[in-house]
């Protein structure tokens, strides 16, 4: 096939995904929590269908993370560590240094009918599929590679660590380890063996919708609902708050210019937050109150900030010229080719 051509469909499912930034995932997404909200038994059939559309997100979200790796050589490590301490910065250690200092005058009960645990869970952690997946489409290989940041920052570790409740800062160093080594694996042999890098290149765009629909299936709409209003504030906040942060941190820190809107798309809540405040309230009885009303606003969080993090990030990034930039030709030397291809498309 010439170069440059492309495969017609006669209705172009992918291409029309991806005209949404981070329509890859988020589709597909909101497709797996309609089907675990309404036709749950679905997916409890056995087989290949319950492996495939529910228990399929960690692992093939390790093997993006391994590919992932692979596209981060020894001249490119620098910035991937500069990325991802930035994004911990204004993603996670400032935002929840901040809630902890308002409930120091609010208490517990926070403000507003949202709890301290509630503000906390939501802001401090994010959505690394859609990282991988926003910036497998507008980012580079140094983008990318800092999803470690959602490795570090995914699950209750700094929700229990800056509440300070006891015990709660005994941290699970071993969870730490396991997340980043498909990374260090990917990294190490992509180093060693660049035709294996070449060969991972086309993961990304054949694994992200398939644990996006898993990861779906674990967002009953129902918690969304009852979330209401107060949980969609609090998503659509803590998207505005941590975006603005992170932003500023990729322009101000890693000085990427007109890119810097790129950072915005790490201003996400993680799936696995739902299941935080339970955590917490086991650990500390004194959040127990809360946790209830805390869980139905994460679980709207994530669905709220799974949809504006990445269309207000592509917003920036295009009225900034940021699109144009990182699809520049200069950019493909660190690109996986499909990206380069799709990136022409759009």
């Amino acid at each position: 096939m010439a170069a440059g051509s492309r495969i017609k469909s006669h209705i172009p499912l992918f291409d029309g995904m991806n005209k949404i930034p981070g329509g890859i995932m988020l589709i597909p997404l909101i497709l797996g929590s309609l089907v675990g909200t309404f036709a749950p038994d679905f997916l409890e059939m056995g087989n290949f269908t319950t492996a495939l559309f529910k228990n399929s997100a960690l692992p093939l979200i390790g093997v993006l993370i391994f590919a992932t790796g692979m596209q981060i050589t020894l001249k490119t490590s620098g910035p991937v560590l500069a990325t991802t301490g930035t994004i911990l910065l204004t993603k996670s250690i400032i935002p929840a240094g901040l809630v902890v200092l308002l409930g120091s005058f609010t208490g517990l009960d926070g403000v507003l009918g949202v709890s301290i645990l509630a503000l906390i869970v939501t802001m401090d952690n994010s959505n690394g599929g859609l990282w991988l997946a926003f910036t497998g489409r507008y980012g580079n290989s140094t983008d990318r590679g800092a999803y470690m940041a959602s490795a570090i920052n995914d699950g209750p570790f700094f929700s229990m660590l800056f509440l300070g409740a006891a015990g709660l800062a005994d941290i699970p160093v071993t969870l730490l380890i396991a997340a980043i080594i498909p990374l260090v694996a990917g990294i190490i042999i992509g180093n060693i063996d660049a035709r294996w890098t070449e060969i991972m290149r086309p993961v990304p765009n054949i694994v992200i919708p398939f644990f996006a629909f898993a990861l779906g299936t674990g967002i009953n709409l129902g918690n969304v609902v009852s979330g209401g209003l107060s949980g969609i504030l609090v998503g659509a906040f803590a998207t505005l708050f941590t975006g603005t942060l992170a932003y500023f941190g990729y322009r101000w820190i890693l000085r990427r210019g007109k890119q810097s809107g790129i950072g915005i798309a790490s201003a996400t809540t993680a799936g696995n937050a739902i299941a935080t405040p339970a955590i917490i309230a086991a650990a500390d009885p004194s959040f127990a109150p809360y946790m209830e009303v805390a869980t139905a606003q994460v679980a709207s969080a994530v669905l709220v900030s799974a949809v504006l993090a990445p269309l207000l990030a592509a917003w920036v990034l295009k009225r900034q010229g940021g699109v144009r930039e990182v699809e520049a030709p200069d950019a493909a030397d660190d690109a996986p080719d499909a990206v380069i291809a799709e990136s022409k498309t759009v």
